[in-house]
């Protein structure tokens, strides 16, 4: 699945595509993002999304996730608005995950619970082509409000069969997240100034940390589904000795939320998929009639910065 970088880089983007079908464009325009990019940042995400994750569209609010992908299960319970008292609903697309990595990438680089938000998110958020204005402020306000006050638990074993549990918990605590009223000519703050992981959280973050090239989450940052792809697929191939095929009916099972039939969900994956290989170089898998082939792949981001990684992977 590497023929897009082989474009991208024997003929340069705007070349590559003229050269590939119409519906490849978007890859073109990904995978020259990524190779073009001299940002080596490294982002983090806590293994267990690699393998369950938040649900792609809104649910009703009082609908509680539960989403199982091999032995791990993840159950996410709404929070209730403290002025409104109604359930908010649990966070669900692609600025929900933004919003998680943001947390997941500053908790470990800091070594610390308390995460900076302010100015420091609204940085990170611009960089990764996020707006903090219009549209886009509701949107990751709204999730910001629903992650601030929903309660999640972790269970189960992972692949290698360790133990991930993490009792239930709001995944967060401290600060108010609810914009104030401006009384002057001033942008409405967005959230609170700070706030903490809860204690199982930030511990298995620390415990199971898998590495990300900042440069390819800028190119997801709107595509809940590549997200979750590329999480996935920097978790399983850089710890594989070797090959190794995932079978479709895998596959529908852990990413196919909302699709009943594999029929429905494969080219929905295979779509997605594609659009994470394309932020992931390095990654080496082959689409099959079965399902995946996946390869034993160099991580994401060259160098893993142990600095800020106080356990092993």
């Amino acid at each position: 699945m590497g023929e897009i970088h082989q474009i991208v880089l024997l003929n340069g983007k705007a070349a590559a595509r003229q050269l590939v079908a119409p519906e490849d464009k978007k890859l073109v325009d990904i995978a020259s993002s990524v190779m073009a990019s001299e940002n080596q940042d490294l982002g983090i995400a806590y293994s267990g999304f690699a393998v369950v994750s938040l649900p792609h569209r809104r649910l009703p609010d009082d609908a509680i996730w539960v989403r199982e992908g091999r032995s791990l299960k993840l159950i996410v319970e709404p929070g209730v608005s403290p002025l409104t008292h109604k359930r908010l609903g649990v966070p669900f697309g692609a600025k929900a995950r933004m919003i998680l990595l943001y947390l997941q990438t500053q908790a470990v680089k800091t070594g610390s619970q308390e995460i900076e938000l302010g100015r420091s998110m609204n940085d990170w958020l611009d960089r990764m082509g996020i707006s903090g204005g219009g549209k886009s402020y509701k949107i990751v306000r709204d999730q910001m409000m629903r992650l601030s006050f929903s309660s999640m638990m972790f269970s189960g074993v992972n692949h290698t069969g360790e133990r991930m549990d993490w009792k239930k918990e709001a995944f967060v605590s401290g600060g108010s997240f609810y914009a104030f009223a401006p009384t002057d000519n001033r942008q409405p703050s967005l959230w609170s100034e700070s706030l903490r992981l809860s204690d199982s959280f930030y511990e298995a973050l620390r415990d199971h940390p898998v590495p990300l090239l900042d440069a390819a989450i800028r190119a997801l940052s709107d595509d809940s589904a590549g997200l979750d792809i590329y999480v996935w697929l920097a978790y399983r191939l850089r710890s594989l000795e070797r090959a190794t095929n995932v079978s479709w009916k895998a596959l529908h099972a852990q990413f196919g939320g909302g699709y009943k039939h594999l029929y429905q969900f494969k080219p929905r994956f295979v779509d997605a998929l594609k659009r994470a290989v394309a932020a992931y170089p390095e990654a080496r898998l082959d689409i099959t009639a079965d399902g995946l082939i996946l390869r034993p792949s160099q991580p994401p981001i060259a160098e893993l910065k142990r600095v800020y990684l106080p356990k092993a992977l």
